[in-house]
């Protein structure tokens, strides 16, 4: 293969493990010669070899499964045709016992993991974690953001920017429909709206606020809650496309037309926003770019091309997303 590629073996041992110092043009050359002889490296004798095992964990709590679909994709898009594989580890209840989690993270043998919400912001998870040495990089965190390889977007923002545009078409009878109150990004989309609320001269009705967690039955339920207020509300935030979509469906069921009668946001951009009737308007979170800027900025790190004792932080920019299920509210009786 050496020959094929004009390279030194040892060359192409480094470009095949993915090492620091070789060129993106030598390392090319030699994986498709890798390809042309039909070259397989045995991971099994790597990891024998190095010490390691080649996994990066990815851990995540019960979010909707557009959400999982984005994180993972997101981070297998930066694995593959590497030698890292990736371990799917999900855990509830995080927040109750992160501790827990920590110990099957550290049994798991893995070299790295990913955190997701809301696994990122727990610091009792990160202590275990940076006592034992295993590295970890956190997708979207708000608390304590100089621990770690760091990747986020701005919630607060987004909030601001979905409620003001509800705002800006002259709503302001807005029911909310929180997301798992243990995931920080619920808290700062709602600090969002707040701030919103209060530059257009306005306050939040806080009994036009209910929780939801980020699922589409406990969506469709809380939403039938918050239509059954008198005078309704004419516009409904959710805090993702999945409890959105929910309170579409909740409305058709009650004989209310979207966005004729009420208006429905969501956020994420997953795909069920794209194929709801009407189309979501909804904030694009970039969670398939941040999970694989994660994983990238975490191999870096484990590849000794980074200095992992050392914070380092990257945020992706949200993009509100006006589609037809927002409209102006419909004329007052």
């Amino acid at each position: 293969m050496a020959r094929v590629a004009g390279v030194t073996p040892k060359t192409v041992s480094r470009a095949l493990n993915d090492a620091p110092h070789v060129s993106a043009a030598v390392r090319k050359r030699v994986k498709e010669a890798a390809a042309q002889l039909d070259y397989h490296p045995n991971l099994a004798a790597q990891s024998l070899i190095a010490r390691r095992s080649f996994l990066i964990g990815l851990t995540y709590e019960r979010p909707s499964p557009s959400y999982v679909v984005e994180l993972q994709n997101g981070a297998l898009g930066r694995l593959e045709d590497g030698r890292y594989r990736l371990v799917v580890l999900p855990f509830n209840h995080v927040a109750s016992r992160p501790e827990e989690l920590g110990r099957l993270l550290l049994r798991a043998g893995l070299d790295g993991v990913l955190l997701a919400p809301p696994a990122c912001d727990q610091p009792e998870l990160l202590d275990v974690l940076e006592r034992q040495k295993l590295p970890y990089a956190r997708v979207t965190p708000h608390r304590e953001l100089a621990r770690g390889i760091v990747v986020t977007m701005d919630e607060v923002a987004a909030g601001h920017a979905v409620a003001t545009h509800l705002l800006s078409l002259g709503h302001r009878r807005i029911g909310i429909i929180l997301g798992d109150p243990s995931h920080a990004a619920s808290l700062g989309r709602m600090e969002g709206y707040r701030r919103a609320f209060a530059e257009a001269g306005g306050a939040i009705d806080d009994r036009l606020i209910v929780t939801g967690d980020f699922t589409y039955d406990v969506g469709y339920r809380v939403a039938r809650t918050l239509l059954a207020h008198s005078p309704r509300p004419t516009a409904i935030l959710a805090q993702n496309d999945d409890m959105a979509v929910a309170a579409i469906a909740a409305a058709r069921d009650l004989g209310l037309s979207v966005p004729g009668d009420l208006s429905v946001a969501g956020f994420d951009n997953s795909e069920v926003s794209r194929t709801a009737w009407p189309q979501l308007t909804t904030v694009n979170q970039p969670v398939r770019e941040m999970a694989w800027d994660a994983a990238n900025r975490l191999i870096a790190a484990l590849d000794g091309e980074s200095n992992s004792a050392a914070p380092s932080r990257h945020d992706h920019a949200h993009e509100l997303l006006v589609r037809a299920s927002t409209a102006p509210p419909p004329p007052m009786d």
